[in-house]
């Protein structure tokens, strides 16, 4: 088989003499080219265009660099792979901000279209097959060398957002949200103004950044703006959207991504109505986090507000002032002898029975008032976990009642 130089058949190139010939012929013609080529984007692109003077002028340095390239590796008696770099090398960096690889891949087409034609006007008919092929391997080069530093700049760009991240999701977990870290949250997509919730979980075993994709997937498909980070051995999401102000709503939307998670509950902080104030669901979800190793059967992901028992036998005093303000507070304003009935009741092991002889009232009244119970605290008695809650809350109730009482120390 002959020999060929990356696409073009060497058995059916000119000799070295005939190619400097050529492309002697060509060189004279490479500011034409160059000429066709930038009137060509300014009729056949409309976003060349609208682009300033300035960026229009780099693009007219890419073409040209592009045209007088292909003519000097046209010309050279080895023919070896063509050296493409130097054509957005003639451009400032700058550019790929400015034009898309979109737009650079219409530039290249255009440009060839244009090098073609020109190539059919001023050279032999018997040269223009050969030209014809080399153009389009040069063409190819050129386009692969594009896609190389796009996608160069793109990982540049994806590791700088990455740590970008990193700074606001620790800035806004440490309390420190101020407008610098609100503008930099915007840069990375950040737009809600409504509920936000701070979600905790173990780290991801595989690529953290894999699974930090998954989740911001996962929460683009629910509507709501991400900020992930992974912190050692856990991964921290922070969510914006107006549905999340539904403790069970903000469940449901974690659900969907709790297996991008590393192993370990999955706790989602309570809602808070702005970034600012994201260390408070923050506080919240940390602290259960860390008391989550006392209820292993929790479900995952489970909210902090459910682990409010794990957390204040943890130490959490915001849990315990939760616990007796929303439970036994409440219960002690209502009257009507339910906390006596709740106490009678978890006394004699969750008997109605029990409970009535106890009390010395008939069984439905003792119903009636169970269910005053969970209509006032929103926990039911009959349940065991809710049970529990309500035991622990009315120990601290009391405990923190004596504390605050007048004479007390």
């Amino acid at each position: 088989m002959a020999a060929t130089t990356r696409g073009i058949n060497k058995s059916l190139l000119p000799s070295a003499k005939s190619r400097a010939t050529i492309a002697k012929r060509l060189s004279g013609a490479t500011g034409a080219m160059t000429t066709a080529t930038i009137a060509e984007m300014e009729q056949r692109h409309s976003w060349f265009r609208r682009l300033s003077a300035e960026h229009r002028s780099w693009v007219t340095l890419v073409a040209q660099a592009g045209i007088a390239g292909f003519v000097r590796w046209f010309a050279d008696p080895d023919l070896s792979g063509p050296v493409t770099s130097e054509v957005f090398g003639s451009a400032p960096r700058e550019l790929a901000r400015k034009i898309s690889l979109f737009q650079t891949v219409e530039l290249v087409r255009t440009t060839i279209e244009v090098v073609e034609d020109q190539i059919d006007e001023v050279t032999p008919k018997a040269d223009r097959p050969i030209l014809h092929a080399a153009i389009v391997q040069y063409s190819r080069e050129v386009a692969f060398s594009a896609a190389e530093i796009y996608a160069r700049a793109a990982e540049m760009r994806g590791a700088w957002d990455a740590r970008l991240e990193a700074l606001v999701v620790d800035a806004v977990l440490r309390g420190e949200t101020d407008e610098t870290v609100l503008s930099r949250a915007s840069t990375l997509g950040w737009r809600s103004t409504a509920a936000v919730v701070v979600v905790v979980g173990g780290a991801p075993t595989g690529e953290h950044a894999a699974a930090l994709e998954a989740v911001r997937h996962s929460a683009a498909i629910a509507g709501a703006d991400m900020l992930g980070a992974v912190q050692g051995d856990r991964m921290v999401v922070i969510l914006g959207h107006a549905d999340l102000a539904s403790v069970d709503r903000a469940v449901a939307v974690v659900s969907s991504f709790a297996g991008s998670f590393g192993p370990g509950p999955v706790v989602v902080g309570p809602a808070v109505e702005h970034l600012m104030e994201a260390a408070t669901s923050t506080r919240e979800a940390l602290s259960a986090f860390r008391a989550a190793v006392g209820w292993p059967e929790a479900p995952r992901p489970v909210s902090s507000h459910d682990l409010l028992p794990e957390r204040a036998l943890s130490g959490d005093g915001h849990a315990r002032r939760a616990l007796a303000r929303d439970l036994y507070d409440p219960l002690l304003a209502a009257g009507g002898g339910l906390l006596e009935t709740l106490v009678t009741f978890l006394d004699s092991g969750l008997s109605v029975e029990a409970a009535s002889r106890g009390l010395f009232v008939h069984a439905n009244t003792v119903r009636y008032r169970l269910r005053r119970i969970h209509e006032v605290t929103g926990y039911s008695p009959t349940d065991p976990r809710d049970a529990y809650a309500l035991r622990l809350a009315l120990t601290l109730g009391r405990l923190l009642r004596r504390s605050t009482a007048p004479g007390e120390t």
